[in-house]
């Protein structure tokens, strides 16, 4: 009994407490840190309102005097003008986007899954060779999936732009290891007892539990296919993606420059209101990644 009061005191005496300076100092620093990060977003919608005299101004100017949109009424001038029409641009990126996002999360799952919940003959020599991918940039691959998609027959087609983004390694890493800390064994053999296929496990089981990571992982993949402009894949005017339309309007010349700031802005919209929806979701990822059992 007394070893145990000791022991008490003992944590006792050890617990940090924290002044209310303190805590005002924290969240000062941390409120000067997170404006600092934010700095370059704030500096894109203020230019994307900036009238022609101040986008032009030596040195420019952090902030916007008087704001106008007139930038996006050029923009939809100038998209309007395009002999394939807007609509065709957006189609195309938004099917790349979400057939892409979709399967790469299946496919992860899929793959996770199977390293991280079953024991075979060269687990770790797999799971080792995802990790090793992970070291190597994406344009490494670029001519030798080029070739193969040749041989396939797959250029100037979305799946050429798709099907190389299913084989992210960061994804699978991902999945795996959050699989790994937060999918009990013994759930999956309490449904297997049950009669549940594998299958079903990972659709009914797996899924909804890997929510905080499939969430992770798609905000990854909507950040680059949405910005994906299909490289040296795609040729053909109308099967190419927003990015292009919205290029060529940027490399017009000078005149086509607050045009461009409105651009800059409306590409950021979807992956950072994507991000402010599921952000929770990613927090939650990032504080169990390194959690043990």
């Amino acid at each position: 009994m007394n070893s145990l009061k000791k022991r008490t005191k003992r944590g006792k005496s050890k617990r940090v407490s924290r002044s209310l300076g303190g805590d005002i100092f924290v969240f000062t620093v941390l409120g000067m840190m997170g404006l600092f990060m934010a700095l370059p977003l704030i500096y894109v919608i203020s230019n994307a309102f900036k009238p022609y005299g101040e986008l032009f101004l030596f040195p420019p100017r952090f902030l916007v005097r008087h704001p106008t949109l007139e930038n996006f009424k050029q923009m939809g001038e100038a998209l309007t003008g395009s002999w394939v029409p807007f609509s065709r641009y957006l189609f195309n990126t938004v099917f790349i986007t979400v057939v892409g996002v979709v399967l790469q999360i299946l496919i992860a799952t899929c793959a996770a899954y199977g390293l991280s919940k079953f024991d075979f003959p060269g687990r770790n020599f797999l799971f080792g060779t995802v990790v090793y991918a992970l070291m190597f940039p994406a344009i490494v691959t670029n001519v030798p999936t080029y070739l193969l998609f040749s041989r396939l027959h797959m250029i100037d087609t979305h799946w050429a732009v798709i099907l190389p983004a299913l084989q992210s390694s960061m994804g699978l890493y991902l999945m795996k290891q959050f699989m790994e800390q937060s999918l009990p064994d013994v759930l999956l053999e309490a449904a297997r007892i049950d009669g549940a296929g594998e299958l079903y496990i990972i659709f009914k089981i797996v899924l909804p539990l890997m929510k905080p990571a499939w969430m992770t992982l798609g905000i990854l993949s909507i950040q680059a296919l949405w910005n994906t402009t299909g490289g040296n894949f795609i040729y053909s005017e109308n099967l190419k993606t927003l990015p292009v339309a919205l290029n060529q309007i940027v490399q017009s010349g000078v005149a086509r420059t607050g045009a461009g700031a409105a651009i800059s802005l409306c590409m950021l919209i979807v992956p950072i209101g994507t991000f402010i929806l599921s952000q929770n979701q990613v927090i939650e990822t990032m504080s169990t990644s390194g959690m043990k059992e």
